[in-house]
């Protein structure tokens, strides 16, 4: 029997969010007394009919709720959220809505599904200087502890130990990010999805905005994200428990996007199998 653990974070209305989880919830009485009002529109065949089957519910001949076990009906929650809340996937028409070549990005339900599940590789820098992004130094030493190469189409997770403030505020700009370098290092070996367990994949948003006040360099805003423009590829953020992962190699990965029409990240449930 395969064993599967889980890598994503839940979504939570609990948890600290730039944009805040909403949930409405119709309880399984509520669910009863909706059920049982929209029982005249969904049976009728026209008007007159429909008169005459709330006519049946108004004198207790129709459908009640009291007709349901317990008087309980079926649920029904709606949340508010975005496409890059939880653990999602972002796709290459999240970077831009052209590639470099001025072809149209992908969207999230045009990646191909094969890039979504395949051999997993972890690595760990989750030792590493806080302040700073990793670098792509870091993930060669890393290979070269495991002794493992960089296949086409492996699915890259990287632990910087992030996730170590999920659901706090500080879960928002405590982490480190991935620098444009490590990026294209692994694009270039042809990895296509890569994984991290931080808010974003890019240092902190404030970080970034420092450096680009203190140098004006545009290149300083989301680098590994445009460089997407350049070399196609996704980023799953805001993965958890990369350290339950008993080993480097040796398992896969699956992170299957929600198939959100044209949409630019769809929110996934991430796991690795052995």
């Amino acid at each position: 029997m395969s064993k599967i653990i889980d890598l994503s974070v839940p979504i939570d209305p609990h948890y600290w969010e730039p944009d805040k989880v909403k949930v409405k919830f119709f309880d399984h009485k509520k669910g009863a007394m909706i059920l049982s009002k929209a029982a005249p529109a969904i049976c009728a065949n026209n008007f007159r009919h429909r008169l005459q089957l709330i006519v049946k519910n108004l004198t207790g001949k129709g459908v009640s709720w009291r007709d349901f076990p317990q008087g309980k009906g079926l649920s029904l929650m709606t949340y508010t959220i975005t496409t890059h809340t939880g653990t999602h996937i972002d796709s290459p028409f999240h970077y831009g809505d052209k590639n470099e070549k001025g072809e149209p990005a992908r969207t999230v339900s045009e990646i191909p599904l094969e890039w979504c599940y395949g051999n997993g590789v972890l690595l760990d820098v989750s030792n590493g200087s806080r302040d700073h992004a990793v670098t792509e130094t870091e993930l060669i030493g890393s290979l070269q502890r495991i002794s493992y190469k960089i296949k086409p189409l492996d699915i890259v997770l990287i632990r910087t130990g992030g996730d170590r403030a999920l659901g706090r505020k500080e879960y928002f700009h405590d982490f480190r990010g991935i620098s444009l370098s490590a990026t294209q290092w692994l694009t270039e070996q042809g990895v296509k999805v890569i994984g991290v367990d931080s808010f974003g994949f890019d240092p902190p948003f404030r970080r970034m905005f420092l450096d680009f006040y203190s140098a004006r360099k545009p290149d300083s805003l989301w680098p590994a994200h445009f460089h997407g423009r350049r070399h196609e590829y996704c980023q799953i953020e805001r993965l958890t428990n990369l350290d339950k992962i008993p080993t480097s190699t040796g398992f896969k990965v699956s992170c299957l996007p929600i198939k959100l029409a044209n949409a630019d990240a769809a929110w996934c449930r991430a796991v690795a199998i052995f």
